[in-house]
């Protein structure tokens, strides 16, 4: 029998003897390894995590003690002592289960987490309101995979170092971020390994913070010993453990930034698959800071500590010298940053997951923005997606769109990519970004010469009657179809327009339709409040023509599959057709 199968809630645990929990422990990895083969996940983090994990339920009394696990990286192990084993060792039970902390599942779990560098600041808030009623349990906060360099963190150790009661922060010391850790606090992190935690100088005291070391982070005795002395304490308290990212599983701990987050199928044999280049907008991306920097000194390339996801990668990095920065999980620094650097000269380039930019509003706003600094800033997995609601990319268009002087483009095609991408970086009239297509790669053929200091100005591809359609970026190739499937069973020759720019409108062009046309339809692979489409129908409500405006609720999904989500918004040339013939 296995021992997982004896745990169905944490206090299970409790009745395991030593050895039994480091077989445990070894059993967790294996499910660890199973899901993430089946699904994809984070796998480097949870690896390294097992044993304080069992640790952590072995002495504390979830959920009357609160856990509260930044970034939910390392929530795999949690789960599975939960009630949650079965998403991980039952392939029938893998996709029951989200990748992330999410209280819908169970009440082990205290927040939907998924974002970075939050867990001190909302165990901080956990804590106060247990103070205030006057309840009596630990709360623990777990911090690792490089979230101390995100702001949030500091201001959440900054408040939580004067609360003067029981708070627990464990940091999870694995050596490493995403990619390598980057900054000056992993400097001291590093010089209180190498002395044990008895370097004079350290950053957690400086708070005030009560401070333990832990070499052996995946060690559980050792972890129990730690934990036990820090239980129902009245200070707050730091434990920092040293622990092994990527743990029981060699490739991940040889390579711990590839290891990170694994897809899909990641242990199978994959024949020449490492053999195989394809041409993708991120390829496009490298080879032009590459082939720029040599001749432009200037130009600096900017990662908030996610250059796999951006396709950055070790070499292309290390080719680019001092012309490459992380800045580590510090998204807002990055957009302030790079205003700084454009303002004084420089050409930046930064690389950053749609998810990640709503963390950047205020400085895309007023330090970028309101400073009008000619920054290019590269905009990853923008669209409707089947992720994790923690994870969409449907929010960016209305975020950065309506902020005024930053110019948003949507390239259709490499071409067109290219074209804008060469502008942005060399202009220097306005902040610019760029929403780089994200899924299929587009070749048009055809060499893109627009003019693009020209701004709001789209290109009228086709000219028809009665119906247009404006395709925006990566759904301009929706608006193709749509056009044919319109020719096939109406017989309309419509109109198609690809708008190029997002954060305007071309008022001579749409101004010009309604002389032979009735409805206008606009496709955006993102969410239709405040986006691209309400903008046309703004501008077009005072003349006769009807506007359909296709996009995303404004809804938080989860793994929804994204032919779902594309018939619940009609997102279907077919039902788009539908709706015009009921209107014509």
């Amino acid at each position: 029998m296995a021992l997982l199968d004896r745990i169905n809630a944490p206090e299970d645990l409790k009745k395991f003897s030593p050895g039994e929990m480091t077989k445990l422990a070894e059993e967790i990895r294996k499910g660890i390894l199973k899901r993430v083969n089946t699904l994809g996940g984070h796998l480097g983090p949870d690896l390294g995590i097992v044993e304080a994990t069992i640790a952590l339920h072995y002495v504390f009394n979830s959920p009357t003690d609160k856990f509260v696990f930044d970034v939910s990286h390392q929530c795999y192990p949690h789960k599975m002592l939960t009630g949650r084993k079965d998403g991980f060792v039952n392939p029938a039970g893998h996709s029951e289960i989200s990748g992330y902390f999410n209280p819908a599942e169970s009440e082990h779990d205290t927040f939907v987490i998924g974002h970075t560098s939050t867990s001190v600041s909302l165990a901080t808030g956990v804590a106060k309101a247990r103070d205030l009623k006057g309840e009596k349990h630990n709360v623990i906060a777990l911090i690792g995979d490089g979230s101390l360099s995100g702001g949030e963190a500091y201001e959440g150790l900054n408040n939580a170092s004067v609360l003067g009661s029981n708070i627990i922060i464990i940091v999870n010391d694995n050596e490493m971020s995403i990619a390598e850790n980057q900054g000056g606090l992993y400097k001291n992190l590093e010089l209180l390994r190498k002395t044990h935690g008895k370097a004079e100088l350290n950053f957690f005291k400086t708070f005030g913070f009560d401070y333990y070391y832990v070499e052996n982070g995946n060690d559980i005795q050792t972890l129990i010993e730690a934990f036990k002395k820090v239980k129902d304490t009245d200070k707050p308290t730091v434990v920092h453990i040293h622990t092994l990212k990527g743990k029981g599983y060699a490739p991940a701990v040889e390579n711990k930034e590839l290891g990170h987050w694994m897809t899909a199928g990641f242990m199978d044999e994959k024949e020449n698959s490492s053999d195989k280049f394809s041409e993708s907008y991120e390829s496009i991306t490298n080879k032009y800071i590459s082939e720029k920097q040599k001749e432009d000194k200037t130009i600096m390339l900017i990662s908030p500590a996610t250059p796999g996801a951006t396709a950055f990668g070790q070499e292309f990095r290390k080719s680019l010298g001092k012309n490459y920065t992380d800045v580590g999980i510090a998204e807002e620094h990055a957009i302030a940053y790079s205003s700084a650097l454009a303002k004084n000269g420089c050409k930046p380039v930064l690389g950053i997951l749609s998810s990640f930019v709503q963390r950047t509003y205020d400085q895309l706003s007023q330090d970028l923005a309101l400073n009008n600094s000619p920054a290019a800033i590269l905009v990853y997995w923008g669209g409707i997606s089947p992720m994790d609601m923690t994870h969409l990319g449907c929010f960016d268009i209305p975020l950065i769109s309506n902020i005024p002087n930053i110019v948003y483009l949507a390239p259709t095609c490499k071409e067109e990519y290219i074209r804008m991408l060469d502008w942005a970086v060399n202009q220097t009239e306005y902040p610019a970004a760029i929403r780089v297509p994200f899924g299929s790669f587009r070749v048009s053929g055809k060499e893109d010469t627009t003019d693009y200091s020209i701004l709001n100005k789209s290109e009228l591809v086709h000219s028809g009657s009665k119906v247009a359609i404006l395709g925006l970026g990566s759904f301009f190739e929706l608006g193709l179809k749509l056009a044919d499937k319109l020719k096939e069973t109406l017989k309309i020759d419509a109109t198609v327009i690809n708008p190029k720019f997002i954060s305007g409108i071309d008022k001579e062009l749409l101004a010009g339709l309604e002389k032979n046309h009735e409805v206008v339809i606009t496709l955006e692979d993102g969410i239709l409040n405040g986006g691209f489409g309400e903008k046309v129908a703004g501008f077009l409500g005072k003349t006769s023509m009807k506007v359909l405006n296709y996009g995303a609720d404004k809804e938080f999904t989860d793994r929804v599959p994204l032919d779902e989500l594309y018939k619940r918004y009609r997102l279907v040339p077919e039902l788009i057709v539908e709706d015009i013939r009921n209107i014509l």
